[in-house]
């Protein structure tokens, strides 16, 4: 039987010694990223310009390989311990800056792969990693429920107060807590509103002052206990789900003339397809989806610290990081149920993944960070979209 971990080990180590960029793709990349079973053929892309001589040195080191070219692209089939390999290279193409490439763990070490994202594009593999991923969101959902639900009532009154203080300043000027917001909602009177993932309820209860009618679903128990008592101390009425925002009840289907989602919500799925599936079911048709979140350039690219900018991050990274939860600095102890699982999510990803599920974007607008050293780096995005 073909040792397939033994076998990449060692491709992997040969190659890195050689200083040739790769990458493992195919069927290999997404057992790698653990979406399927170990592969009959482990596959390897190498640099073009590389191919000729990994194959002479592989031709020493595991018996002759005839390479077949075609206007695209060149292979060889090697038998390495009786695990068939394939090596190929695509003409003309950079493999370090492939924006599908990723690192994953394997025996102690890192290999390169392709990310699973890329292969999710594929009609052949689509269907294979819509499963993994509705897998992997249940697990990313089910820790981050735990983080969500961990000290966060604690967190809450350290950085707002009493949920009788915090009513105090929120009934005072409920659209200063909204002012970014502001621009894109219609006037609030009689809307029903729903805040997805609306956590303690600040920005409902500011929406119920305004006169709409706010509902706010999210996952966690202690969010829900803050957001009751805040409200009931501004006599609004809030009407809060503690649920899976993906696995909402079916009666709540067409009843909210707006949606809203904002700041540090879209990390949290490792798909936005199934999201936005969802936010479309609850909009009445001609009803308003808001979404507002930080700015990829700013959580993705540049690292900032007081006036000194870096661009040391790769805008295009589909990785999935460990993260602590955004209450954490709030926390008198840290446990490690205050790590949650992250995916970030490109601009040009998030406006597409709304346009596909048929919403119209009426409206995509990026505010600058108010800091004046900061002026020229985008912090927060919004878009607009309506249900037709």
């Amino acid at each position: 039987m073909p040792d397939q971990p033994n076998v990449l080990s060692k491709l992997s180590t040969t190659l890195n010694n050689y200083n040739i960029p790769y990458s493992f793709i195919n069927e290999t990349a997404l057992w790698l990223q653990e979406v399927s079973t170990a592969p009959d053929i482990l596959a390897i892309s190498i640099q073009w310009d590389g191919f000729e001589f990994v194959t002479d040195e592989f031709n020493k080191m595991f018996g002759q390989a005839i390479p077949e070219h075609s206007n695209e692209k060149s292979v060889a089939i090697y038998e390495i311990n009786d695990q068939k390999v394939l090596v190929e290279c695509t003409y003309n193409t950079v493999i370090r800056t492939d924006p599908y490439l990723i690192e994953v763990p394997f025996h102690g070490f890192t290999v390169p792969c392709i990310s699973l994202y890329y292969y999710q594009q594929l009609p052949e593999w689509r269907s294979l990693v819509n499963q993994h991923l509705i897998m992997m969101q249940n697990k990313v959902t089910e820790q981050n429920e735990k983080s969500w639900n961990q000290q966060t009532y604690e967190a809450l009154l350290n950085r707002f107060g009493t949920p009788e203080e915090a009513a105090t300043k929120l009934k005072a000027n409920p659209v200063a807590r909204l002012k970014s917001l502001m621009p894109f909602l219609p006037p609030m009177e009689d809307k029903n509103v729903a805040n997805l993932m609306g956590s303690h309820g600040m920005k409902a209860t500011a929406m119920g002052l305004l006169g709409a009618k706010s509902t706010v679903i999210d996952f966690s128990y202690e969010n829900e206990r803050y957001a009751k008592e805040l409200a009931e101390q501004c006599n609004v009425e809030l009407s809060y789900y503690v649920s899976d925002i993906l696995k909402i009840d079916e009666k709540h289907d067409g009843t909210f003339e707006v949606v809203v989602m904002e700041l540090g919500i879209l990390h949290y799925f490792l798909d936005l397809q199934p999201l936005f599936k969802v936010v479309k079911r609850l909009l009445m048709p001609g009803g308003t989806f808001i979404v507002q979140d930080f700015h990829p350039i700013s959580t993705k690219l540049i690292t900032s610290k007081g006036k000194k900018h870096k661009v040391d991050g790769n805008y295009f990274d589909p990785s999935i990081h460990q993260r602590g939860v955004a209450f954490e600095k709030h926390l008198e102890n840290n446990t490690e149920e205050s790590i949650v699982l992250q995916r970030k999510w490109t601009l040009g990803e998030v406006i597409t993944a709304i346009a596909e599920e048929g919403l119209m974007i009426k409206q995509v607008a990026e505010e600058p960070n108010s800091k004046l050293h900061d002026r020229g780096i985008p912090k927060i995005f919004t878009v607009k979209a309506i249900k037709q």
